[in-house]
């Protein structure tokens, strides 16, 4: 599985240390109200549609880059659902981050879903109420995106 070229860079530097990194996440809906997702390579557990943001790249338009890239699928997104940071992931290279996560609600526009890269087993589309095992803030994302609030949600530590 590949990683962006600018994150290549800094790993060779600081290694496996943690890294405060952007991404997106995707809640795809289509005309059914099905979900968009996709069954990771690197640890085998469904999620939505993301990826990293890069260096002066608009969030919206890495959604759109993430959804064709890794399914095919040409989407407009639609609104902002939720703004959080994710707890510290360590992947199976040792690899830790931490991300702003920005999710956005879209809808498909284009394009029959199907594993485009290396970054997925599998890709399809799930009615809500039979999701495969994603996990709970996968789930959360889900449930936000398709409350139909125009607000975005967010969360304050209280200190």
């Amino acid at each position: 599985m590949g990683i962006p070229a600018f994150l290549a860079e800094l790993r060779e530097v600081v290694g496996h240390r943690p890294l405060w990194l952007s991404g997106v996440s995707a809640v795809v809906v289509d005309e059914d109200g099905r979900v968009l997702l996709g069954q990771r390579v690197d640890n085998g557990r469904w999620a939505l549609i993301g990826g990293i943001i890069d260096p002066g790249e608009q969030p919206a338009d890495t959604v759109v880059r993430e959804c064709l890239e890794e399914t095919g699928v040409t989407v407009r997104p639609e609104r902002l659902v939720s703004v959080s940071v994710s707890p510290m992931i360590e992947y199976p290279n040792g690899d830790r981050s931490q991300y702003l996560d920005l999710v956005f609600r879209c809808r498909p526009l284009s394009g029959e879903a199907r594993v485009n890269d290396d970054e997925s087993l599998q890709v399809g589309w799930f009615h809500p109420d039979a999701l495969p095992d994603v996990g709970d803030r996968q789930r959360e994302h889900i449930a936000r995106a398709l409350a139909g609030k125009d607000e975005a949600h967010f969360e304050l530590t209280d200190r």
